[in-house]
Order: C-alpha cells, then sequence, then structure tokens
C-alpha cells in the first residue's frame, strides 16, 4: 500500500479543489484561475492552445456554457514528486454552444461520457501548468458529430 507524503496530500487537495471551481454545481472561474502560480498556464492539447494570466478560465467558461450540468468524474490520480497526474471523464448533456477551434458545435441535446487525462505541475501550493488531454474523437463521436464535422460546425 503506497502512503502519500504530506506534500502530496496537498497536491490533491489542491488538485481536487481545482476541479471543484471547475464543476457546473460550484463553477467559480475566479477561484479556479487563481489556483495557477504566476505564469502558469493551461494547455488544451487537442486544441493546441495554451492559456495563461485570467484566460486560464476560458475553457471552464466554455464547457459550462455547453455543458451545464458538467461533472468530471475522477477515476485515479498518480502522484511524482511535484506531478499529479489525473484520469477522468467529462460529462454533462449539451445543450449549449461548444466553442472549438475548429468552429462551434450548437446544442445537439446528446450526453457525453468522454475520456480525458490531466497532467498537472504543483510548486508553492499552486499550479504551475495543467496540461488537459480530452479524447476529441470520442466525444463528438457521442455528440453524434464525428462522421460529418464540416456539417456540424458553424463557422
Amino acid at each position: 500500500m503506497n502512503v502519500k507524503t504530506a506534500e502530496q496530500v496537498r497536491n490533491e487537495q489542491l488538485i481536487r479543489s481545482l476541479y471543484h471551481y471547475a464543476e457546473a454545481d460550484s463553477k467559480d472561474t475566479p477561484k479556479f484561475v487563481s489556483l495557477f502560480a504566476d505564469g502558469g498556464y493551461f494547455y488544451d492539447v487537442a486544441g493546441g492552445k495554451k492559456y495563461y494570466g485570467s484566460d486560464i478560465g476560458i475553457t471552464v467558461d466554455v464547457y459550462a456554457a455547453a455543458f451545464p450540468d458538467m461533472h468530471r468524474e475522477l477515476n485515479t490520480l498518480y502522484f511524482s514528486d511535484n506531478v499529479v497526474i489525473v484520469e477522468l471523464s467529462l460529462n454533462g448533456t449539451h445543450k449549449g454552444d461548444l466553442v472549438m477551434p475548429a468552429g462551434t458545435i450548437p446544442p445537439t441535446g446528446k450526453e457525453m461520457h468522454t475520456p480525458c487525462c490531466d497532467v498537472f505541475h504543483v510548486e508553492g501550493g499552486k499550479v504551475t501548468s495543467f496540461h488537459c488531454y480530452v479524447a476529441v474523437p470520442i466525444l463528438l463521436a457521442q455528440l453524434g458529430v464525428l462522421m460529418n464535422l464540416e456539417a456540424a460546425f458553424r463557422h
């Protein structure tokens, strides 16, 4: 049995707080952003974009608008020094516009339960980097738009 160090316990609490502030029932984008260190960033790997400063909260707001019942199911957390890796699923019903780099997908009314893996670096009780790997093909398939992406996007 692995016993967590005090630092790992603090890092886990920080990451769980971060997810809490991104949930539909408890969304607080400024508090979410406040958990990042100065110069820290959020990297949307699938979208190919890094966000700094107050822009870190953009994806929280985008997903909350598209999925007003957004919930992240945390499956497994892994710890190594100042790194926390989380396997999770993004869950919600597509009731609002989903703004993506390629365009906007209007509401489909369909549920998603999309696998995701997040990698965090933590220093001094703050997130210095957050790399988010969403399984976008699965997300698009669950929304029913994967096979006809061009028709699905509003430009």
